[in-house]
């Protein structure tokens, strides 16, 4: 084949070898910039920003070890290269001191079960479409920040609807000290059945929308579902076992994905060194989750006593996320469909005996909030209003959580080689866990983000 025509009319046969070597060169330096953007993945890892904030100590009037619930007073925590270098009763000469005297202070909280992009306030039907991923991911980076603002300094995504994976672009721009915000672990898409509960088309069948990667009806169409989430970065898989109540089709007493599929996605996940979360809200739906192997069952609204010995025996996380449903017969209601209303309505029946279960076996249990993350503070206190003490609350959202993320060994506790996640309030939330809504100091990751109790002369 003859090459392509210079200005002066020849052939340019002379110019391939060169353009071919451009090209290729060219070629590799942007699969280079690629793969090492791709390696910001949180899976293991936690990369901090830099540089280096300058060290600092905090002065704590107040300090809760959250493990078992000492309150030490008059602490100093000496802040450095990101982490904590020291906690004591003594002052580290010549560092700056943050005075913290009059403040109640603990380890920044983390929410297992959070979704933060696009206008988390809009429950109109179809308030997806009509947001370009961009914009889902500006919205996500304002609600980031409310997650910091409120005291949770880590967060897992819990799935997006985004084509392109906002969510992660958004852990990843964080990791690389490129935007403000909490320490993220990520699921990628939702896996569901087609007409099931991460089904986003919710038209009449001579308006549907193209069939959509995340929907998987078969085993191997589990395999090829997961592998996609694998392959753009998702540090955990997000299936849905049941149907749900905010969506327009599904039922959610009904069990969506098969054990066999929800097994099969375990599979894949657990070789790839990655983990599962699973959406069940009835009652079968959660046994074949259980008995499929995943990591964390989300919800569990309908959970019988035979699904909480199962979930005991095999150690499964439960996040049960109790505020989302108690608000969203109330003051959700406004801009939700009927169809999700009434489901609502229904659903929120079941929560507390299966909430009571899970306290009376044992069972794991992190906080997750699946709202915005104004209503953070709400959750802590509904797992208090639902049976657990003040002080099992904030495990659920420090220690708990941490260990459910597996970074008990960065995040949960205030301790020498932590990260520096550290918040403070004016009240004792061990005594009162509504001490949490007036969250005045947030540092994470060495880094002041909010500080009300500073001195204003």
């Amino acid at each position: 084949m003859s090459g392509p025509v210079s200005a002066g009319g020849t052939r340019a046969n002379n110019d391939q070898p060169f353009l071919m070597k451009s090209s290729a060169v060219f070629t590799c330096l942007i699969f280079v910039l690629l793969f090492s953007l791709g390696q910001t993945s949180t899976n293991g890892q936690t990369p901090t920003a830099s540089p280096s904030p300058s060290p600092v100590v905090i002065k704590a009037g107040k300090l809760l070890d959250v493990r078992n619930g000492k309150v030490s007073s008059n602490v100093f925590i000496l802040v450095e290269d990101h982490r904590i270098k020291s906690v004591g009763q003594e002052a580290p000469g010549g560092v700056p001191v943050i005075d913290l005297s009059y403040a109640f202070v603990m380890p920044g909280m983390i929410d297992c079960h959070a979704h933060i992009l696009g206008n988390l306030r809009d429950y109109t039907p179809g308030a997806s479409f009509r947001m370009s991923s961009p914009k889902k991911t500006l919205w996500g980076l304002r609600n980031l920040h409310l997650w910091l603002d409120n005291g949770f300094t880590t967060l897992r995504d819990a799935g997006e609807e985004d084509l392109a994976y906002g969510q992660l672009a958004l852990r990843d721009a964080i990791n690389q000290g490129l935007v403000q915000g909490p320490r993220i672990q990520s699921a990628g898409s939702f896996v569901s059945v087609t007409g099931g509960h991460g089904d986003a088309d919710f038209f009449s069948a001579d308006q549907e929308l193209a069939r959509r990667p995340n929907l998987a009806d078969t085993v191997n169409q589990i395999e090829v579902a997961v592998r996609r989430d694998i392959k753009y970065g998702a540090d955990w898989i997000k299936l849905m076992g049941t149907g749900g109540v905010m969506d327009l089709t599904s039922d959610f007493h009904v069990q969506e994905l098969s054990e066999e599929q929800m097994a099969k996605a375990v599979e894949i996940a657990h070789r790839a060194g990655k983990r599962v979360m699973v959406h069940a809200e009835g009652t079968a739906g959660i046994k074949a989750a259980a008995r499929a192997g995943v990591d964390t069952i989300e919800h569990g609204t309908m959970m019988d006593d035979e699904g909480a010995a199962l979930i005991a025996k095999k150690g499964i996380w439960l996040v049960p996320t109790l505020e989302t449903f108690q608000r969203g017969v109330t003051s959700k209601s406004e801009g939700m469909d009927p169809i999700s209303l009434a489901k609502g309505k229904e659903i929120l029946s079941y929560q507390q005996p299966a909430f009571s279960r899970a306290l009376k076996a044992h069972l794991k249990i992190a906080l997750g909030l699946d709202d915005a993350p104004e209503f953070l503070p709400k959750e802590l206190e509904a797992l208090v209003n639902g049976g657990m003490t003040p002080l099992q609350a904030l495990q659920a959202a420090t220690v708990s959580g941490a260990e459910l993320l597996q970074w008990s060994d960065r995040i949960g506790t205030i301790e020498p080689g932590k990260f520096a996640d550290i918040i403070a309030m004016q009240g004792d939330p061990t005594r009162d866990i509504k001490a949490v809504e007036k969250i005045g100091f947030v540092m994470k990751d060495g880094v002041v983000f909010k500080n009300d109790f500073a001195r204003k002369d």
